[in-house]
């Protein structure tokens, strides 16, 4: 293991935990809403917001699949140290970390069943840039419309459409985080 992976966690894990926590709940609450999150410094490639939501949701009951160039030795010993999460691959993920083109296939995650639909896959989607403008959103929790700014919408109409199956979104961008569950949908810009 890396000496790395011993540094970078929460400095006041409980304090750092339950705000992180608070603003990971805000933000796939409410779809399109863009929240900061801090308290993690992960190893590249992993953003802050990224490595915060890991330090967040993940531990030792928390299948971790890395896709592409976020798949590293550092980040590996990072998850494992700080959370525990056992590292899978795509089929087995409760979470998937990578970019957009490195998650991909959607198909090679699990959506849920009809009898337990929340044994589906979320997936932490990192991006060049995260703004409240591009897609329009609607759905549970946004009161009107909200926008957010998507790789693509064609995909998340898609996955809309298997609800109550599919699959639930975190995208990432240096200190922040927007949540984009399969209850969202989606329309064009």
């Amino acid at each position: 293991m890396q000496a790395e992976a011993f540094t970078g966690g929460f400095a006041d894990t409980p304090v750092d935990a339950a705000r992180a926590f608070r603003a990971v709940m805000s933000a796939i609450a409410r779809p399109g809403r863009i929240e900061t999150v801090a308290g993690a410094v992960p190893p590249a490639p992993l953003s802050v917001a990224a490595g915060t939501l890991i330090l967040t949701v993940c531990d030792a009951g928390t299948p971790v699949y890395l896709a592409g160039d976020h798949d590293t030795p550092g980040v590996r010993d990072w998850i494992t140290f700080h959370t525990g999460a056992p590292l899978v691959g795509p089929g087995q993920a409760m979470f998937a970390v990578g970019t957009w083109d490195a998650v991909a296939p959607l198909s090679a995650y699990a959506t849920g069943t009809p009898e337990y639909p929340d044994r589906s896959a979320t997936l932490i989607v990192e991006m060049d840039t995260l703004a409240p403008s591009g897609a329009g959103l609607s759905g549970p929790g946004i009161k009107v419309r909200a926008a957010l700014s998507l790789p693509e919408t064609a995909t998340f109409q898609a996955n809309a459409r298997l609800f109550p199956l599919g699959l639930d979104f975190f995208l990432t961008c240096g200190d922040r985080v927007a949540g984009l569950p399969r209850t969202t949908r989606v329309e064009d810009a």
